[in-house]
This record gives C-alpha cells, structure tokens and sequence, in this order.
C-alpha cells in the first residue's frame, strides 16, 4: 500500500521556516473533503479507455469492410458477421484487462512512464490472448478486423492517456482531482516536503496539515502548514479529518513497528501511506528497491556520464546539429537579412561563455540588442529584475525590434548550432553561463559545470527566464546528475512547444 513519493525531477531547497498563522486559523480540525479524488481520476481513465477501444471497434468495423485496401496491405479474407458479433465482448474483455494489469489505478499514474508502459502491456497481452485463443478453438475472427482493432485502439489509448494526463495536470493547477495530504515529520522535513508539493501544484497534493512529534507553539505553522497532531496518534486525527494519503518524512515514526502498525490502521481507513526517503534530485531511472532481509534497500545508480554514453551524447548532438543546420539554413538567412536591415549592424554576437569543466569558449548568437549593449548594461544595473548572478529586464532598452520576434521564439539562438557541432555545447543541458557568473557561484552551483551547456534544457521547457535563480539552479542540477539519450529527446519535443508559445522569453 505505502510506496515513495515521485517529486517528477523536484527536490527540496531551503527551509520556509515558522510563521505566524493567519487570524482565524487556530483550529485544529481540517474540514471533510468530500469525494475521494482517487475515485474521479479512475473514473475519468475508464470513460477515456471506454471512449478509445469503442473508436478503434468502429474503425476496425468500418475498414474491414474496405477488402480493396486490405488487400493492397496483404490481407484477403472473406466477409462476415462474426467481427461485429464479438466487438463487444473483445472491448469488454481488453477493459478488464487494463483494470487487471493495474493501468487504471490512478495512485501510480501521471508521472513518469510506467503508466503507458502498463496500457502497453495490457493491449499486446490482450491481443496475444485473443490472437492464441483463436488460432486455438479455430475461429472466424477476422485477421483485418484483428491487426486494425489493436493497432488503432493501442494507438489511441496511449495518445488518449497523454491527453488525459495533460488535462488532470491543468486540473490540479486550477485546484481540481488534488488528493487532499497530511505530512508527518520533523519540523525541517514537513517544511520541505510541503515547500515541493506546493512548487509542483500539476502533482495534485493538497497539504491540509502537518504531523509533528515537537509541535510548534500555539498559533504558529511550519512552513504556512498547520499541525494538526502526533503522527504516533493518526488514528485520532483521521477521526476529524478526511484525508487521502498522508506522507511520511524522516522523523515521523521511531521504529519499523510503529510503521507496520501505521500501515495496517491506514489499510483499513482506506488512506494512502507515501513514504519520502531523504533523497532529492535523483531521477527514478537511477533508483531500484531491492528487498533484503525485510528492509526496502535503495540503490542509487551512478549517473550516465560513462565514456559509451558520452558517446552516444556526442554523436547524437553532431547528427542533431548537422541536420538542423541543413533545414534551418533558409530561416537563419532570413533572419540575418532582418537584422541588416533593420539597424545595417553586424549579424552575428560573440559573447565569452564557461563550458564543461570551466572551459572557455565563444558562444555565437544573433545579434538582437543595439551595438553598445555592454556599455549600456553598466547604466541598467540598478533596473535589474533577476535573482542571483543572472541580470533580467523585461522592458530591457538594449533590444532592437528585430531581436524582439528573435528572442521571443529563440530564433536568436540558432547559430549555436554551431558551437554543437564544434563541441563546446550540447543540444540539450544547462545554459552555458558567463564568466562573472561562475566566478560569483557558491557552494553546490559549480557542480552544473560537470556537463556540456545546451542549446535548451529543463530551464527552457520550464519557464525559462520566469524562473528564479533558484529554479534555474535546482534544474541544472537535476539534469547534470540524472541525463540521459531518452530525457534529451523528450526536452527537444517539450522545446518546440515552448518555443513557439513564447512562455517566459525577453
């Protein structure tokens, strides 16, 4: 029943420390939430599952029919009814299947893969079954209505799955389908992890309380969460709360025993137990539980920054660049056009940035400020708007018209390109820094350097520069430590949907 909280790539920094808690906010006793939110998220799944096998029956149905097509595929067969007879109980039975293989079970979803992987395994299970079964008993079913029942309908599930998860993610930010948490733990540990489900709102925790075996003084909070009780007493405090998991911070409980007991009162009061082991920032590819002697051990595998795999980074970066260099060629002519024309200034700027290892490089870009920017930068100083080492302005004079549209859709950033097929930068990876920046890092910061910078990486799919420097840290981080092939992939496709949204850049 317990399993550890996925924080999707979050950790925890900094401590928000006590507060004072708002007039009217004493009280101890957390309001009923009503529907369980567990419930409306299966329930939504199904109607989504439901909705994507009936299309691909009808589809299935539908092109069966079409024999011309089917032939020019390969396949000949006879028309009849039995198809149409069985859709149905074909549909029924591939439902049951997903339910069976835990696909539909809302506690282990929306984050990471293992929930398409289960829909995955569920669809080519059940077409195994029913392709075995028929060759089996020698049935009529038909072999078009066969390949394009599955095909499209395991096609659909997943597309429809994305799209559901997409829609619940929305829902959470706006309040909606959240499961309402209690988090026990010391003080330190109910601030932090109530900092981070806060910060990540698309996970869809509420945190309704803290469980606390030092309580703070009366009227105070910890970390705006107000104690509601001893996690040694959650069998009283579940009496006048209605929660739906309560999660488990170190100090929450002395011993395993009291852990045993805890978990069997939550089993039987139907409420989740999320368990928080004190690690952050450590991607779930890098983590395997292994059982030994009773005790859940947790290995951490070292990161992928192995020789082969910084060959395959490699030599997916030339290729990558290579072939965008080819297709873009007609955009960055266009655009260096642009910048001519607009102020007869030099197309191209050349800025010093820190590489891997602190290696010094020539970072190229389009010009898209005026041409004494830096002497002007030394006059904006005190209008600066950022956190940290990095200086931001929304309203920043140095920009020229051009580099407006440039720096709104990054086209600005396309002569990089060139630095990834050089090797000074990577596609994707931390954004290569400045000198004075990296003389100015402190502590831990000066670990994102162990990486190539990228042309984008999880700063530019997450805000970009609507991150705090903090943000933007915390994500580096994560990516120095947890990269891989497969996540490089997945921020290039988030890449484009930032870009041409236009979310956070200026």
């Amino acid at each position: 029943m317990s399993h550890t909280l996925d924080q999707g790539g979050s950790d925890v920094l900094g401590v928000l420390g006590r507060t004072s808690a708002p007039a009217g906010t004493a009280s101890t006793t957390v309001p009923r939430a009503g529907t369980n939110a567990f419930v409306k998220t299966r329930a939504a799944m199904i109607a989504a599952d439901t909705m994507m096998i009936s299309i691909a029956a009808l589809a299935a149905l539908v092109l069966r029919s079409q024999t011309q097509w089917l032939a020019s595929i390969g396949v000949t067969e006879q028309l009849g009814d039995f198809p149409r007879e069985v859709a149905p109980q074909l549909s029924l039975l591939w439902l049951l299947a997903l339910w069976a293989f835990g696909a539909q079970s809302p506690r282990r979803t929306g984050v990471g893969s293992w929930e398409y992987q289960r829909v995955l395994t569920a669809s080519l299970g059940t077409a195994a079954f029913v392709g075995i079964g028929a060759y089996m008993v020698q049935t009529e079913l038909s072999r078009g209505f066969f390949v394009i029942f599955f095909g499209i309908g395991t096609t659909l599930l997943l597309v429809g799955r994305l799209a559901l998860r997409r829609a619940i993610q929305r829902a959470h930010v706006r309040g909606h389908f959240r499961s309402r948490v209690l988090v026990a733990g010391t003080d330190r540990h109910i601030d932090d992890v109530a900092r981070v489900l806060r910060r990540e709102s698309w996970l869809g925790y509420e945190v309704v309380g803290g469980l606390s075996p030092t309580p703070p003084p009366s009227g105070e909070t910890l970390g705006g969460v107000e104690v509601v009780g001893d996690p040694s007493a959650v069998s009283a405090v579940l009496e006048r709360t209605d929660v739906d998991a309560i999660v488990f911070a170190d100090g929450a409980l002395p011993c395993a025993d009291d852990f045993r007991r805890t978990a069997w009162d939550l089993e039987s009061r139907n409420v989740q137990m999320i368990v928080v082991p004190s690690l952050s920032d450590i991607s779930r590819q890098r983590l395997d539980v292994r059982p030994v002697a009773g005790l859940p051990f947790v290995h951490v595998e070292r990161p992928q920054r192995d020789l082969p795999m910084r060959v395959c980074k490699r030599i997916f970066d030339v290729v990558g660049s290579g072939l965008l260099l080819l297709l873009l060629s007609p955009v960055t002519l266009l655009v260096a056009l642009a910048i001519v024309l607009d102020d007869r200034g030099p197309v191209l700027f050349r800025q010093r940035r820190v590489g891997i290892a602190g290696q010094h490089f020539d970072c190229f870009k389009f010009r898209s400020m005026c041409q004494d920017a830096d002497a002007v930068l030394q006059r904006l100083a005190e209008s600066n708007e950022g956190s940290g080492v990095l200086f931001k302005m929304k309203a920043d004079p140095r920009i020229t018209r051009v580099g407006r549209v440039l720096r709104r859709y990054s086209l600005d950033e396309l002569p990089q390109l060139l630095n990834v097929f050089a090797g000074h930068m990577s596609l994707v990876g931390p954004r290569p820094p400045l000198p004075r920046e990296v003389d100015a890092y402190e502590g831990d910061i000066v670990q994102r350097l162990r990486v190539r910078p990228g042309m984008t990486g999880l700063w530019q799919v997450s805000g970009r520069s609507d991150l705090s420097w903090e943000d933007t840290v915390r994500l580096d981080l994560y990516y120095a430590d947890n990269w891989s092939i497969t996540q490089d992939a997945m921020i290039l496709l988030r890449t484009v949907k930032a870009v041409v949204g236009g979310r956070g850049a200026y």
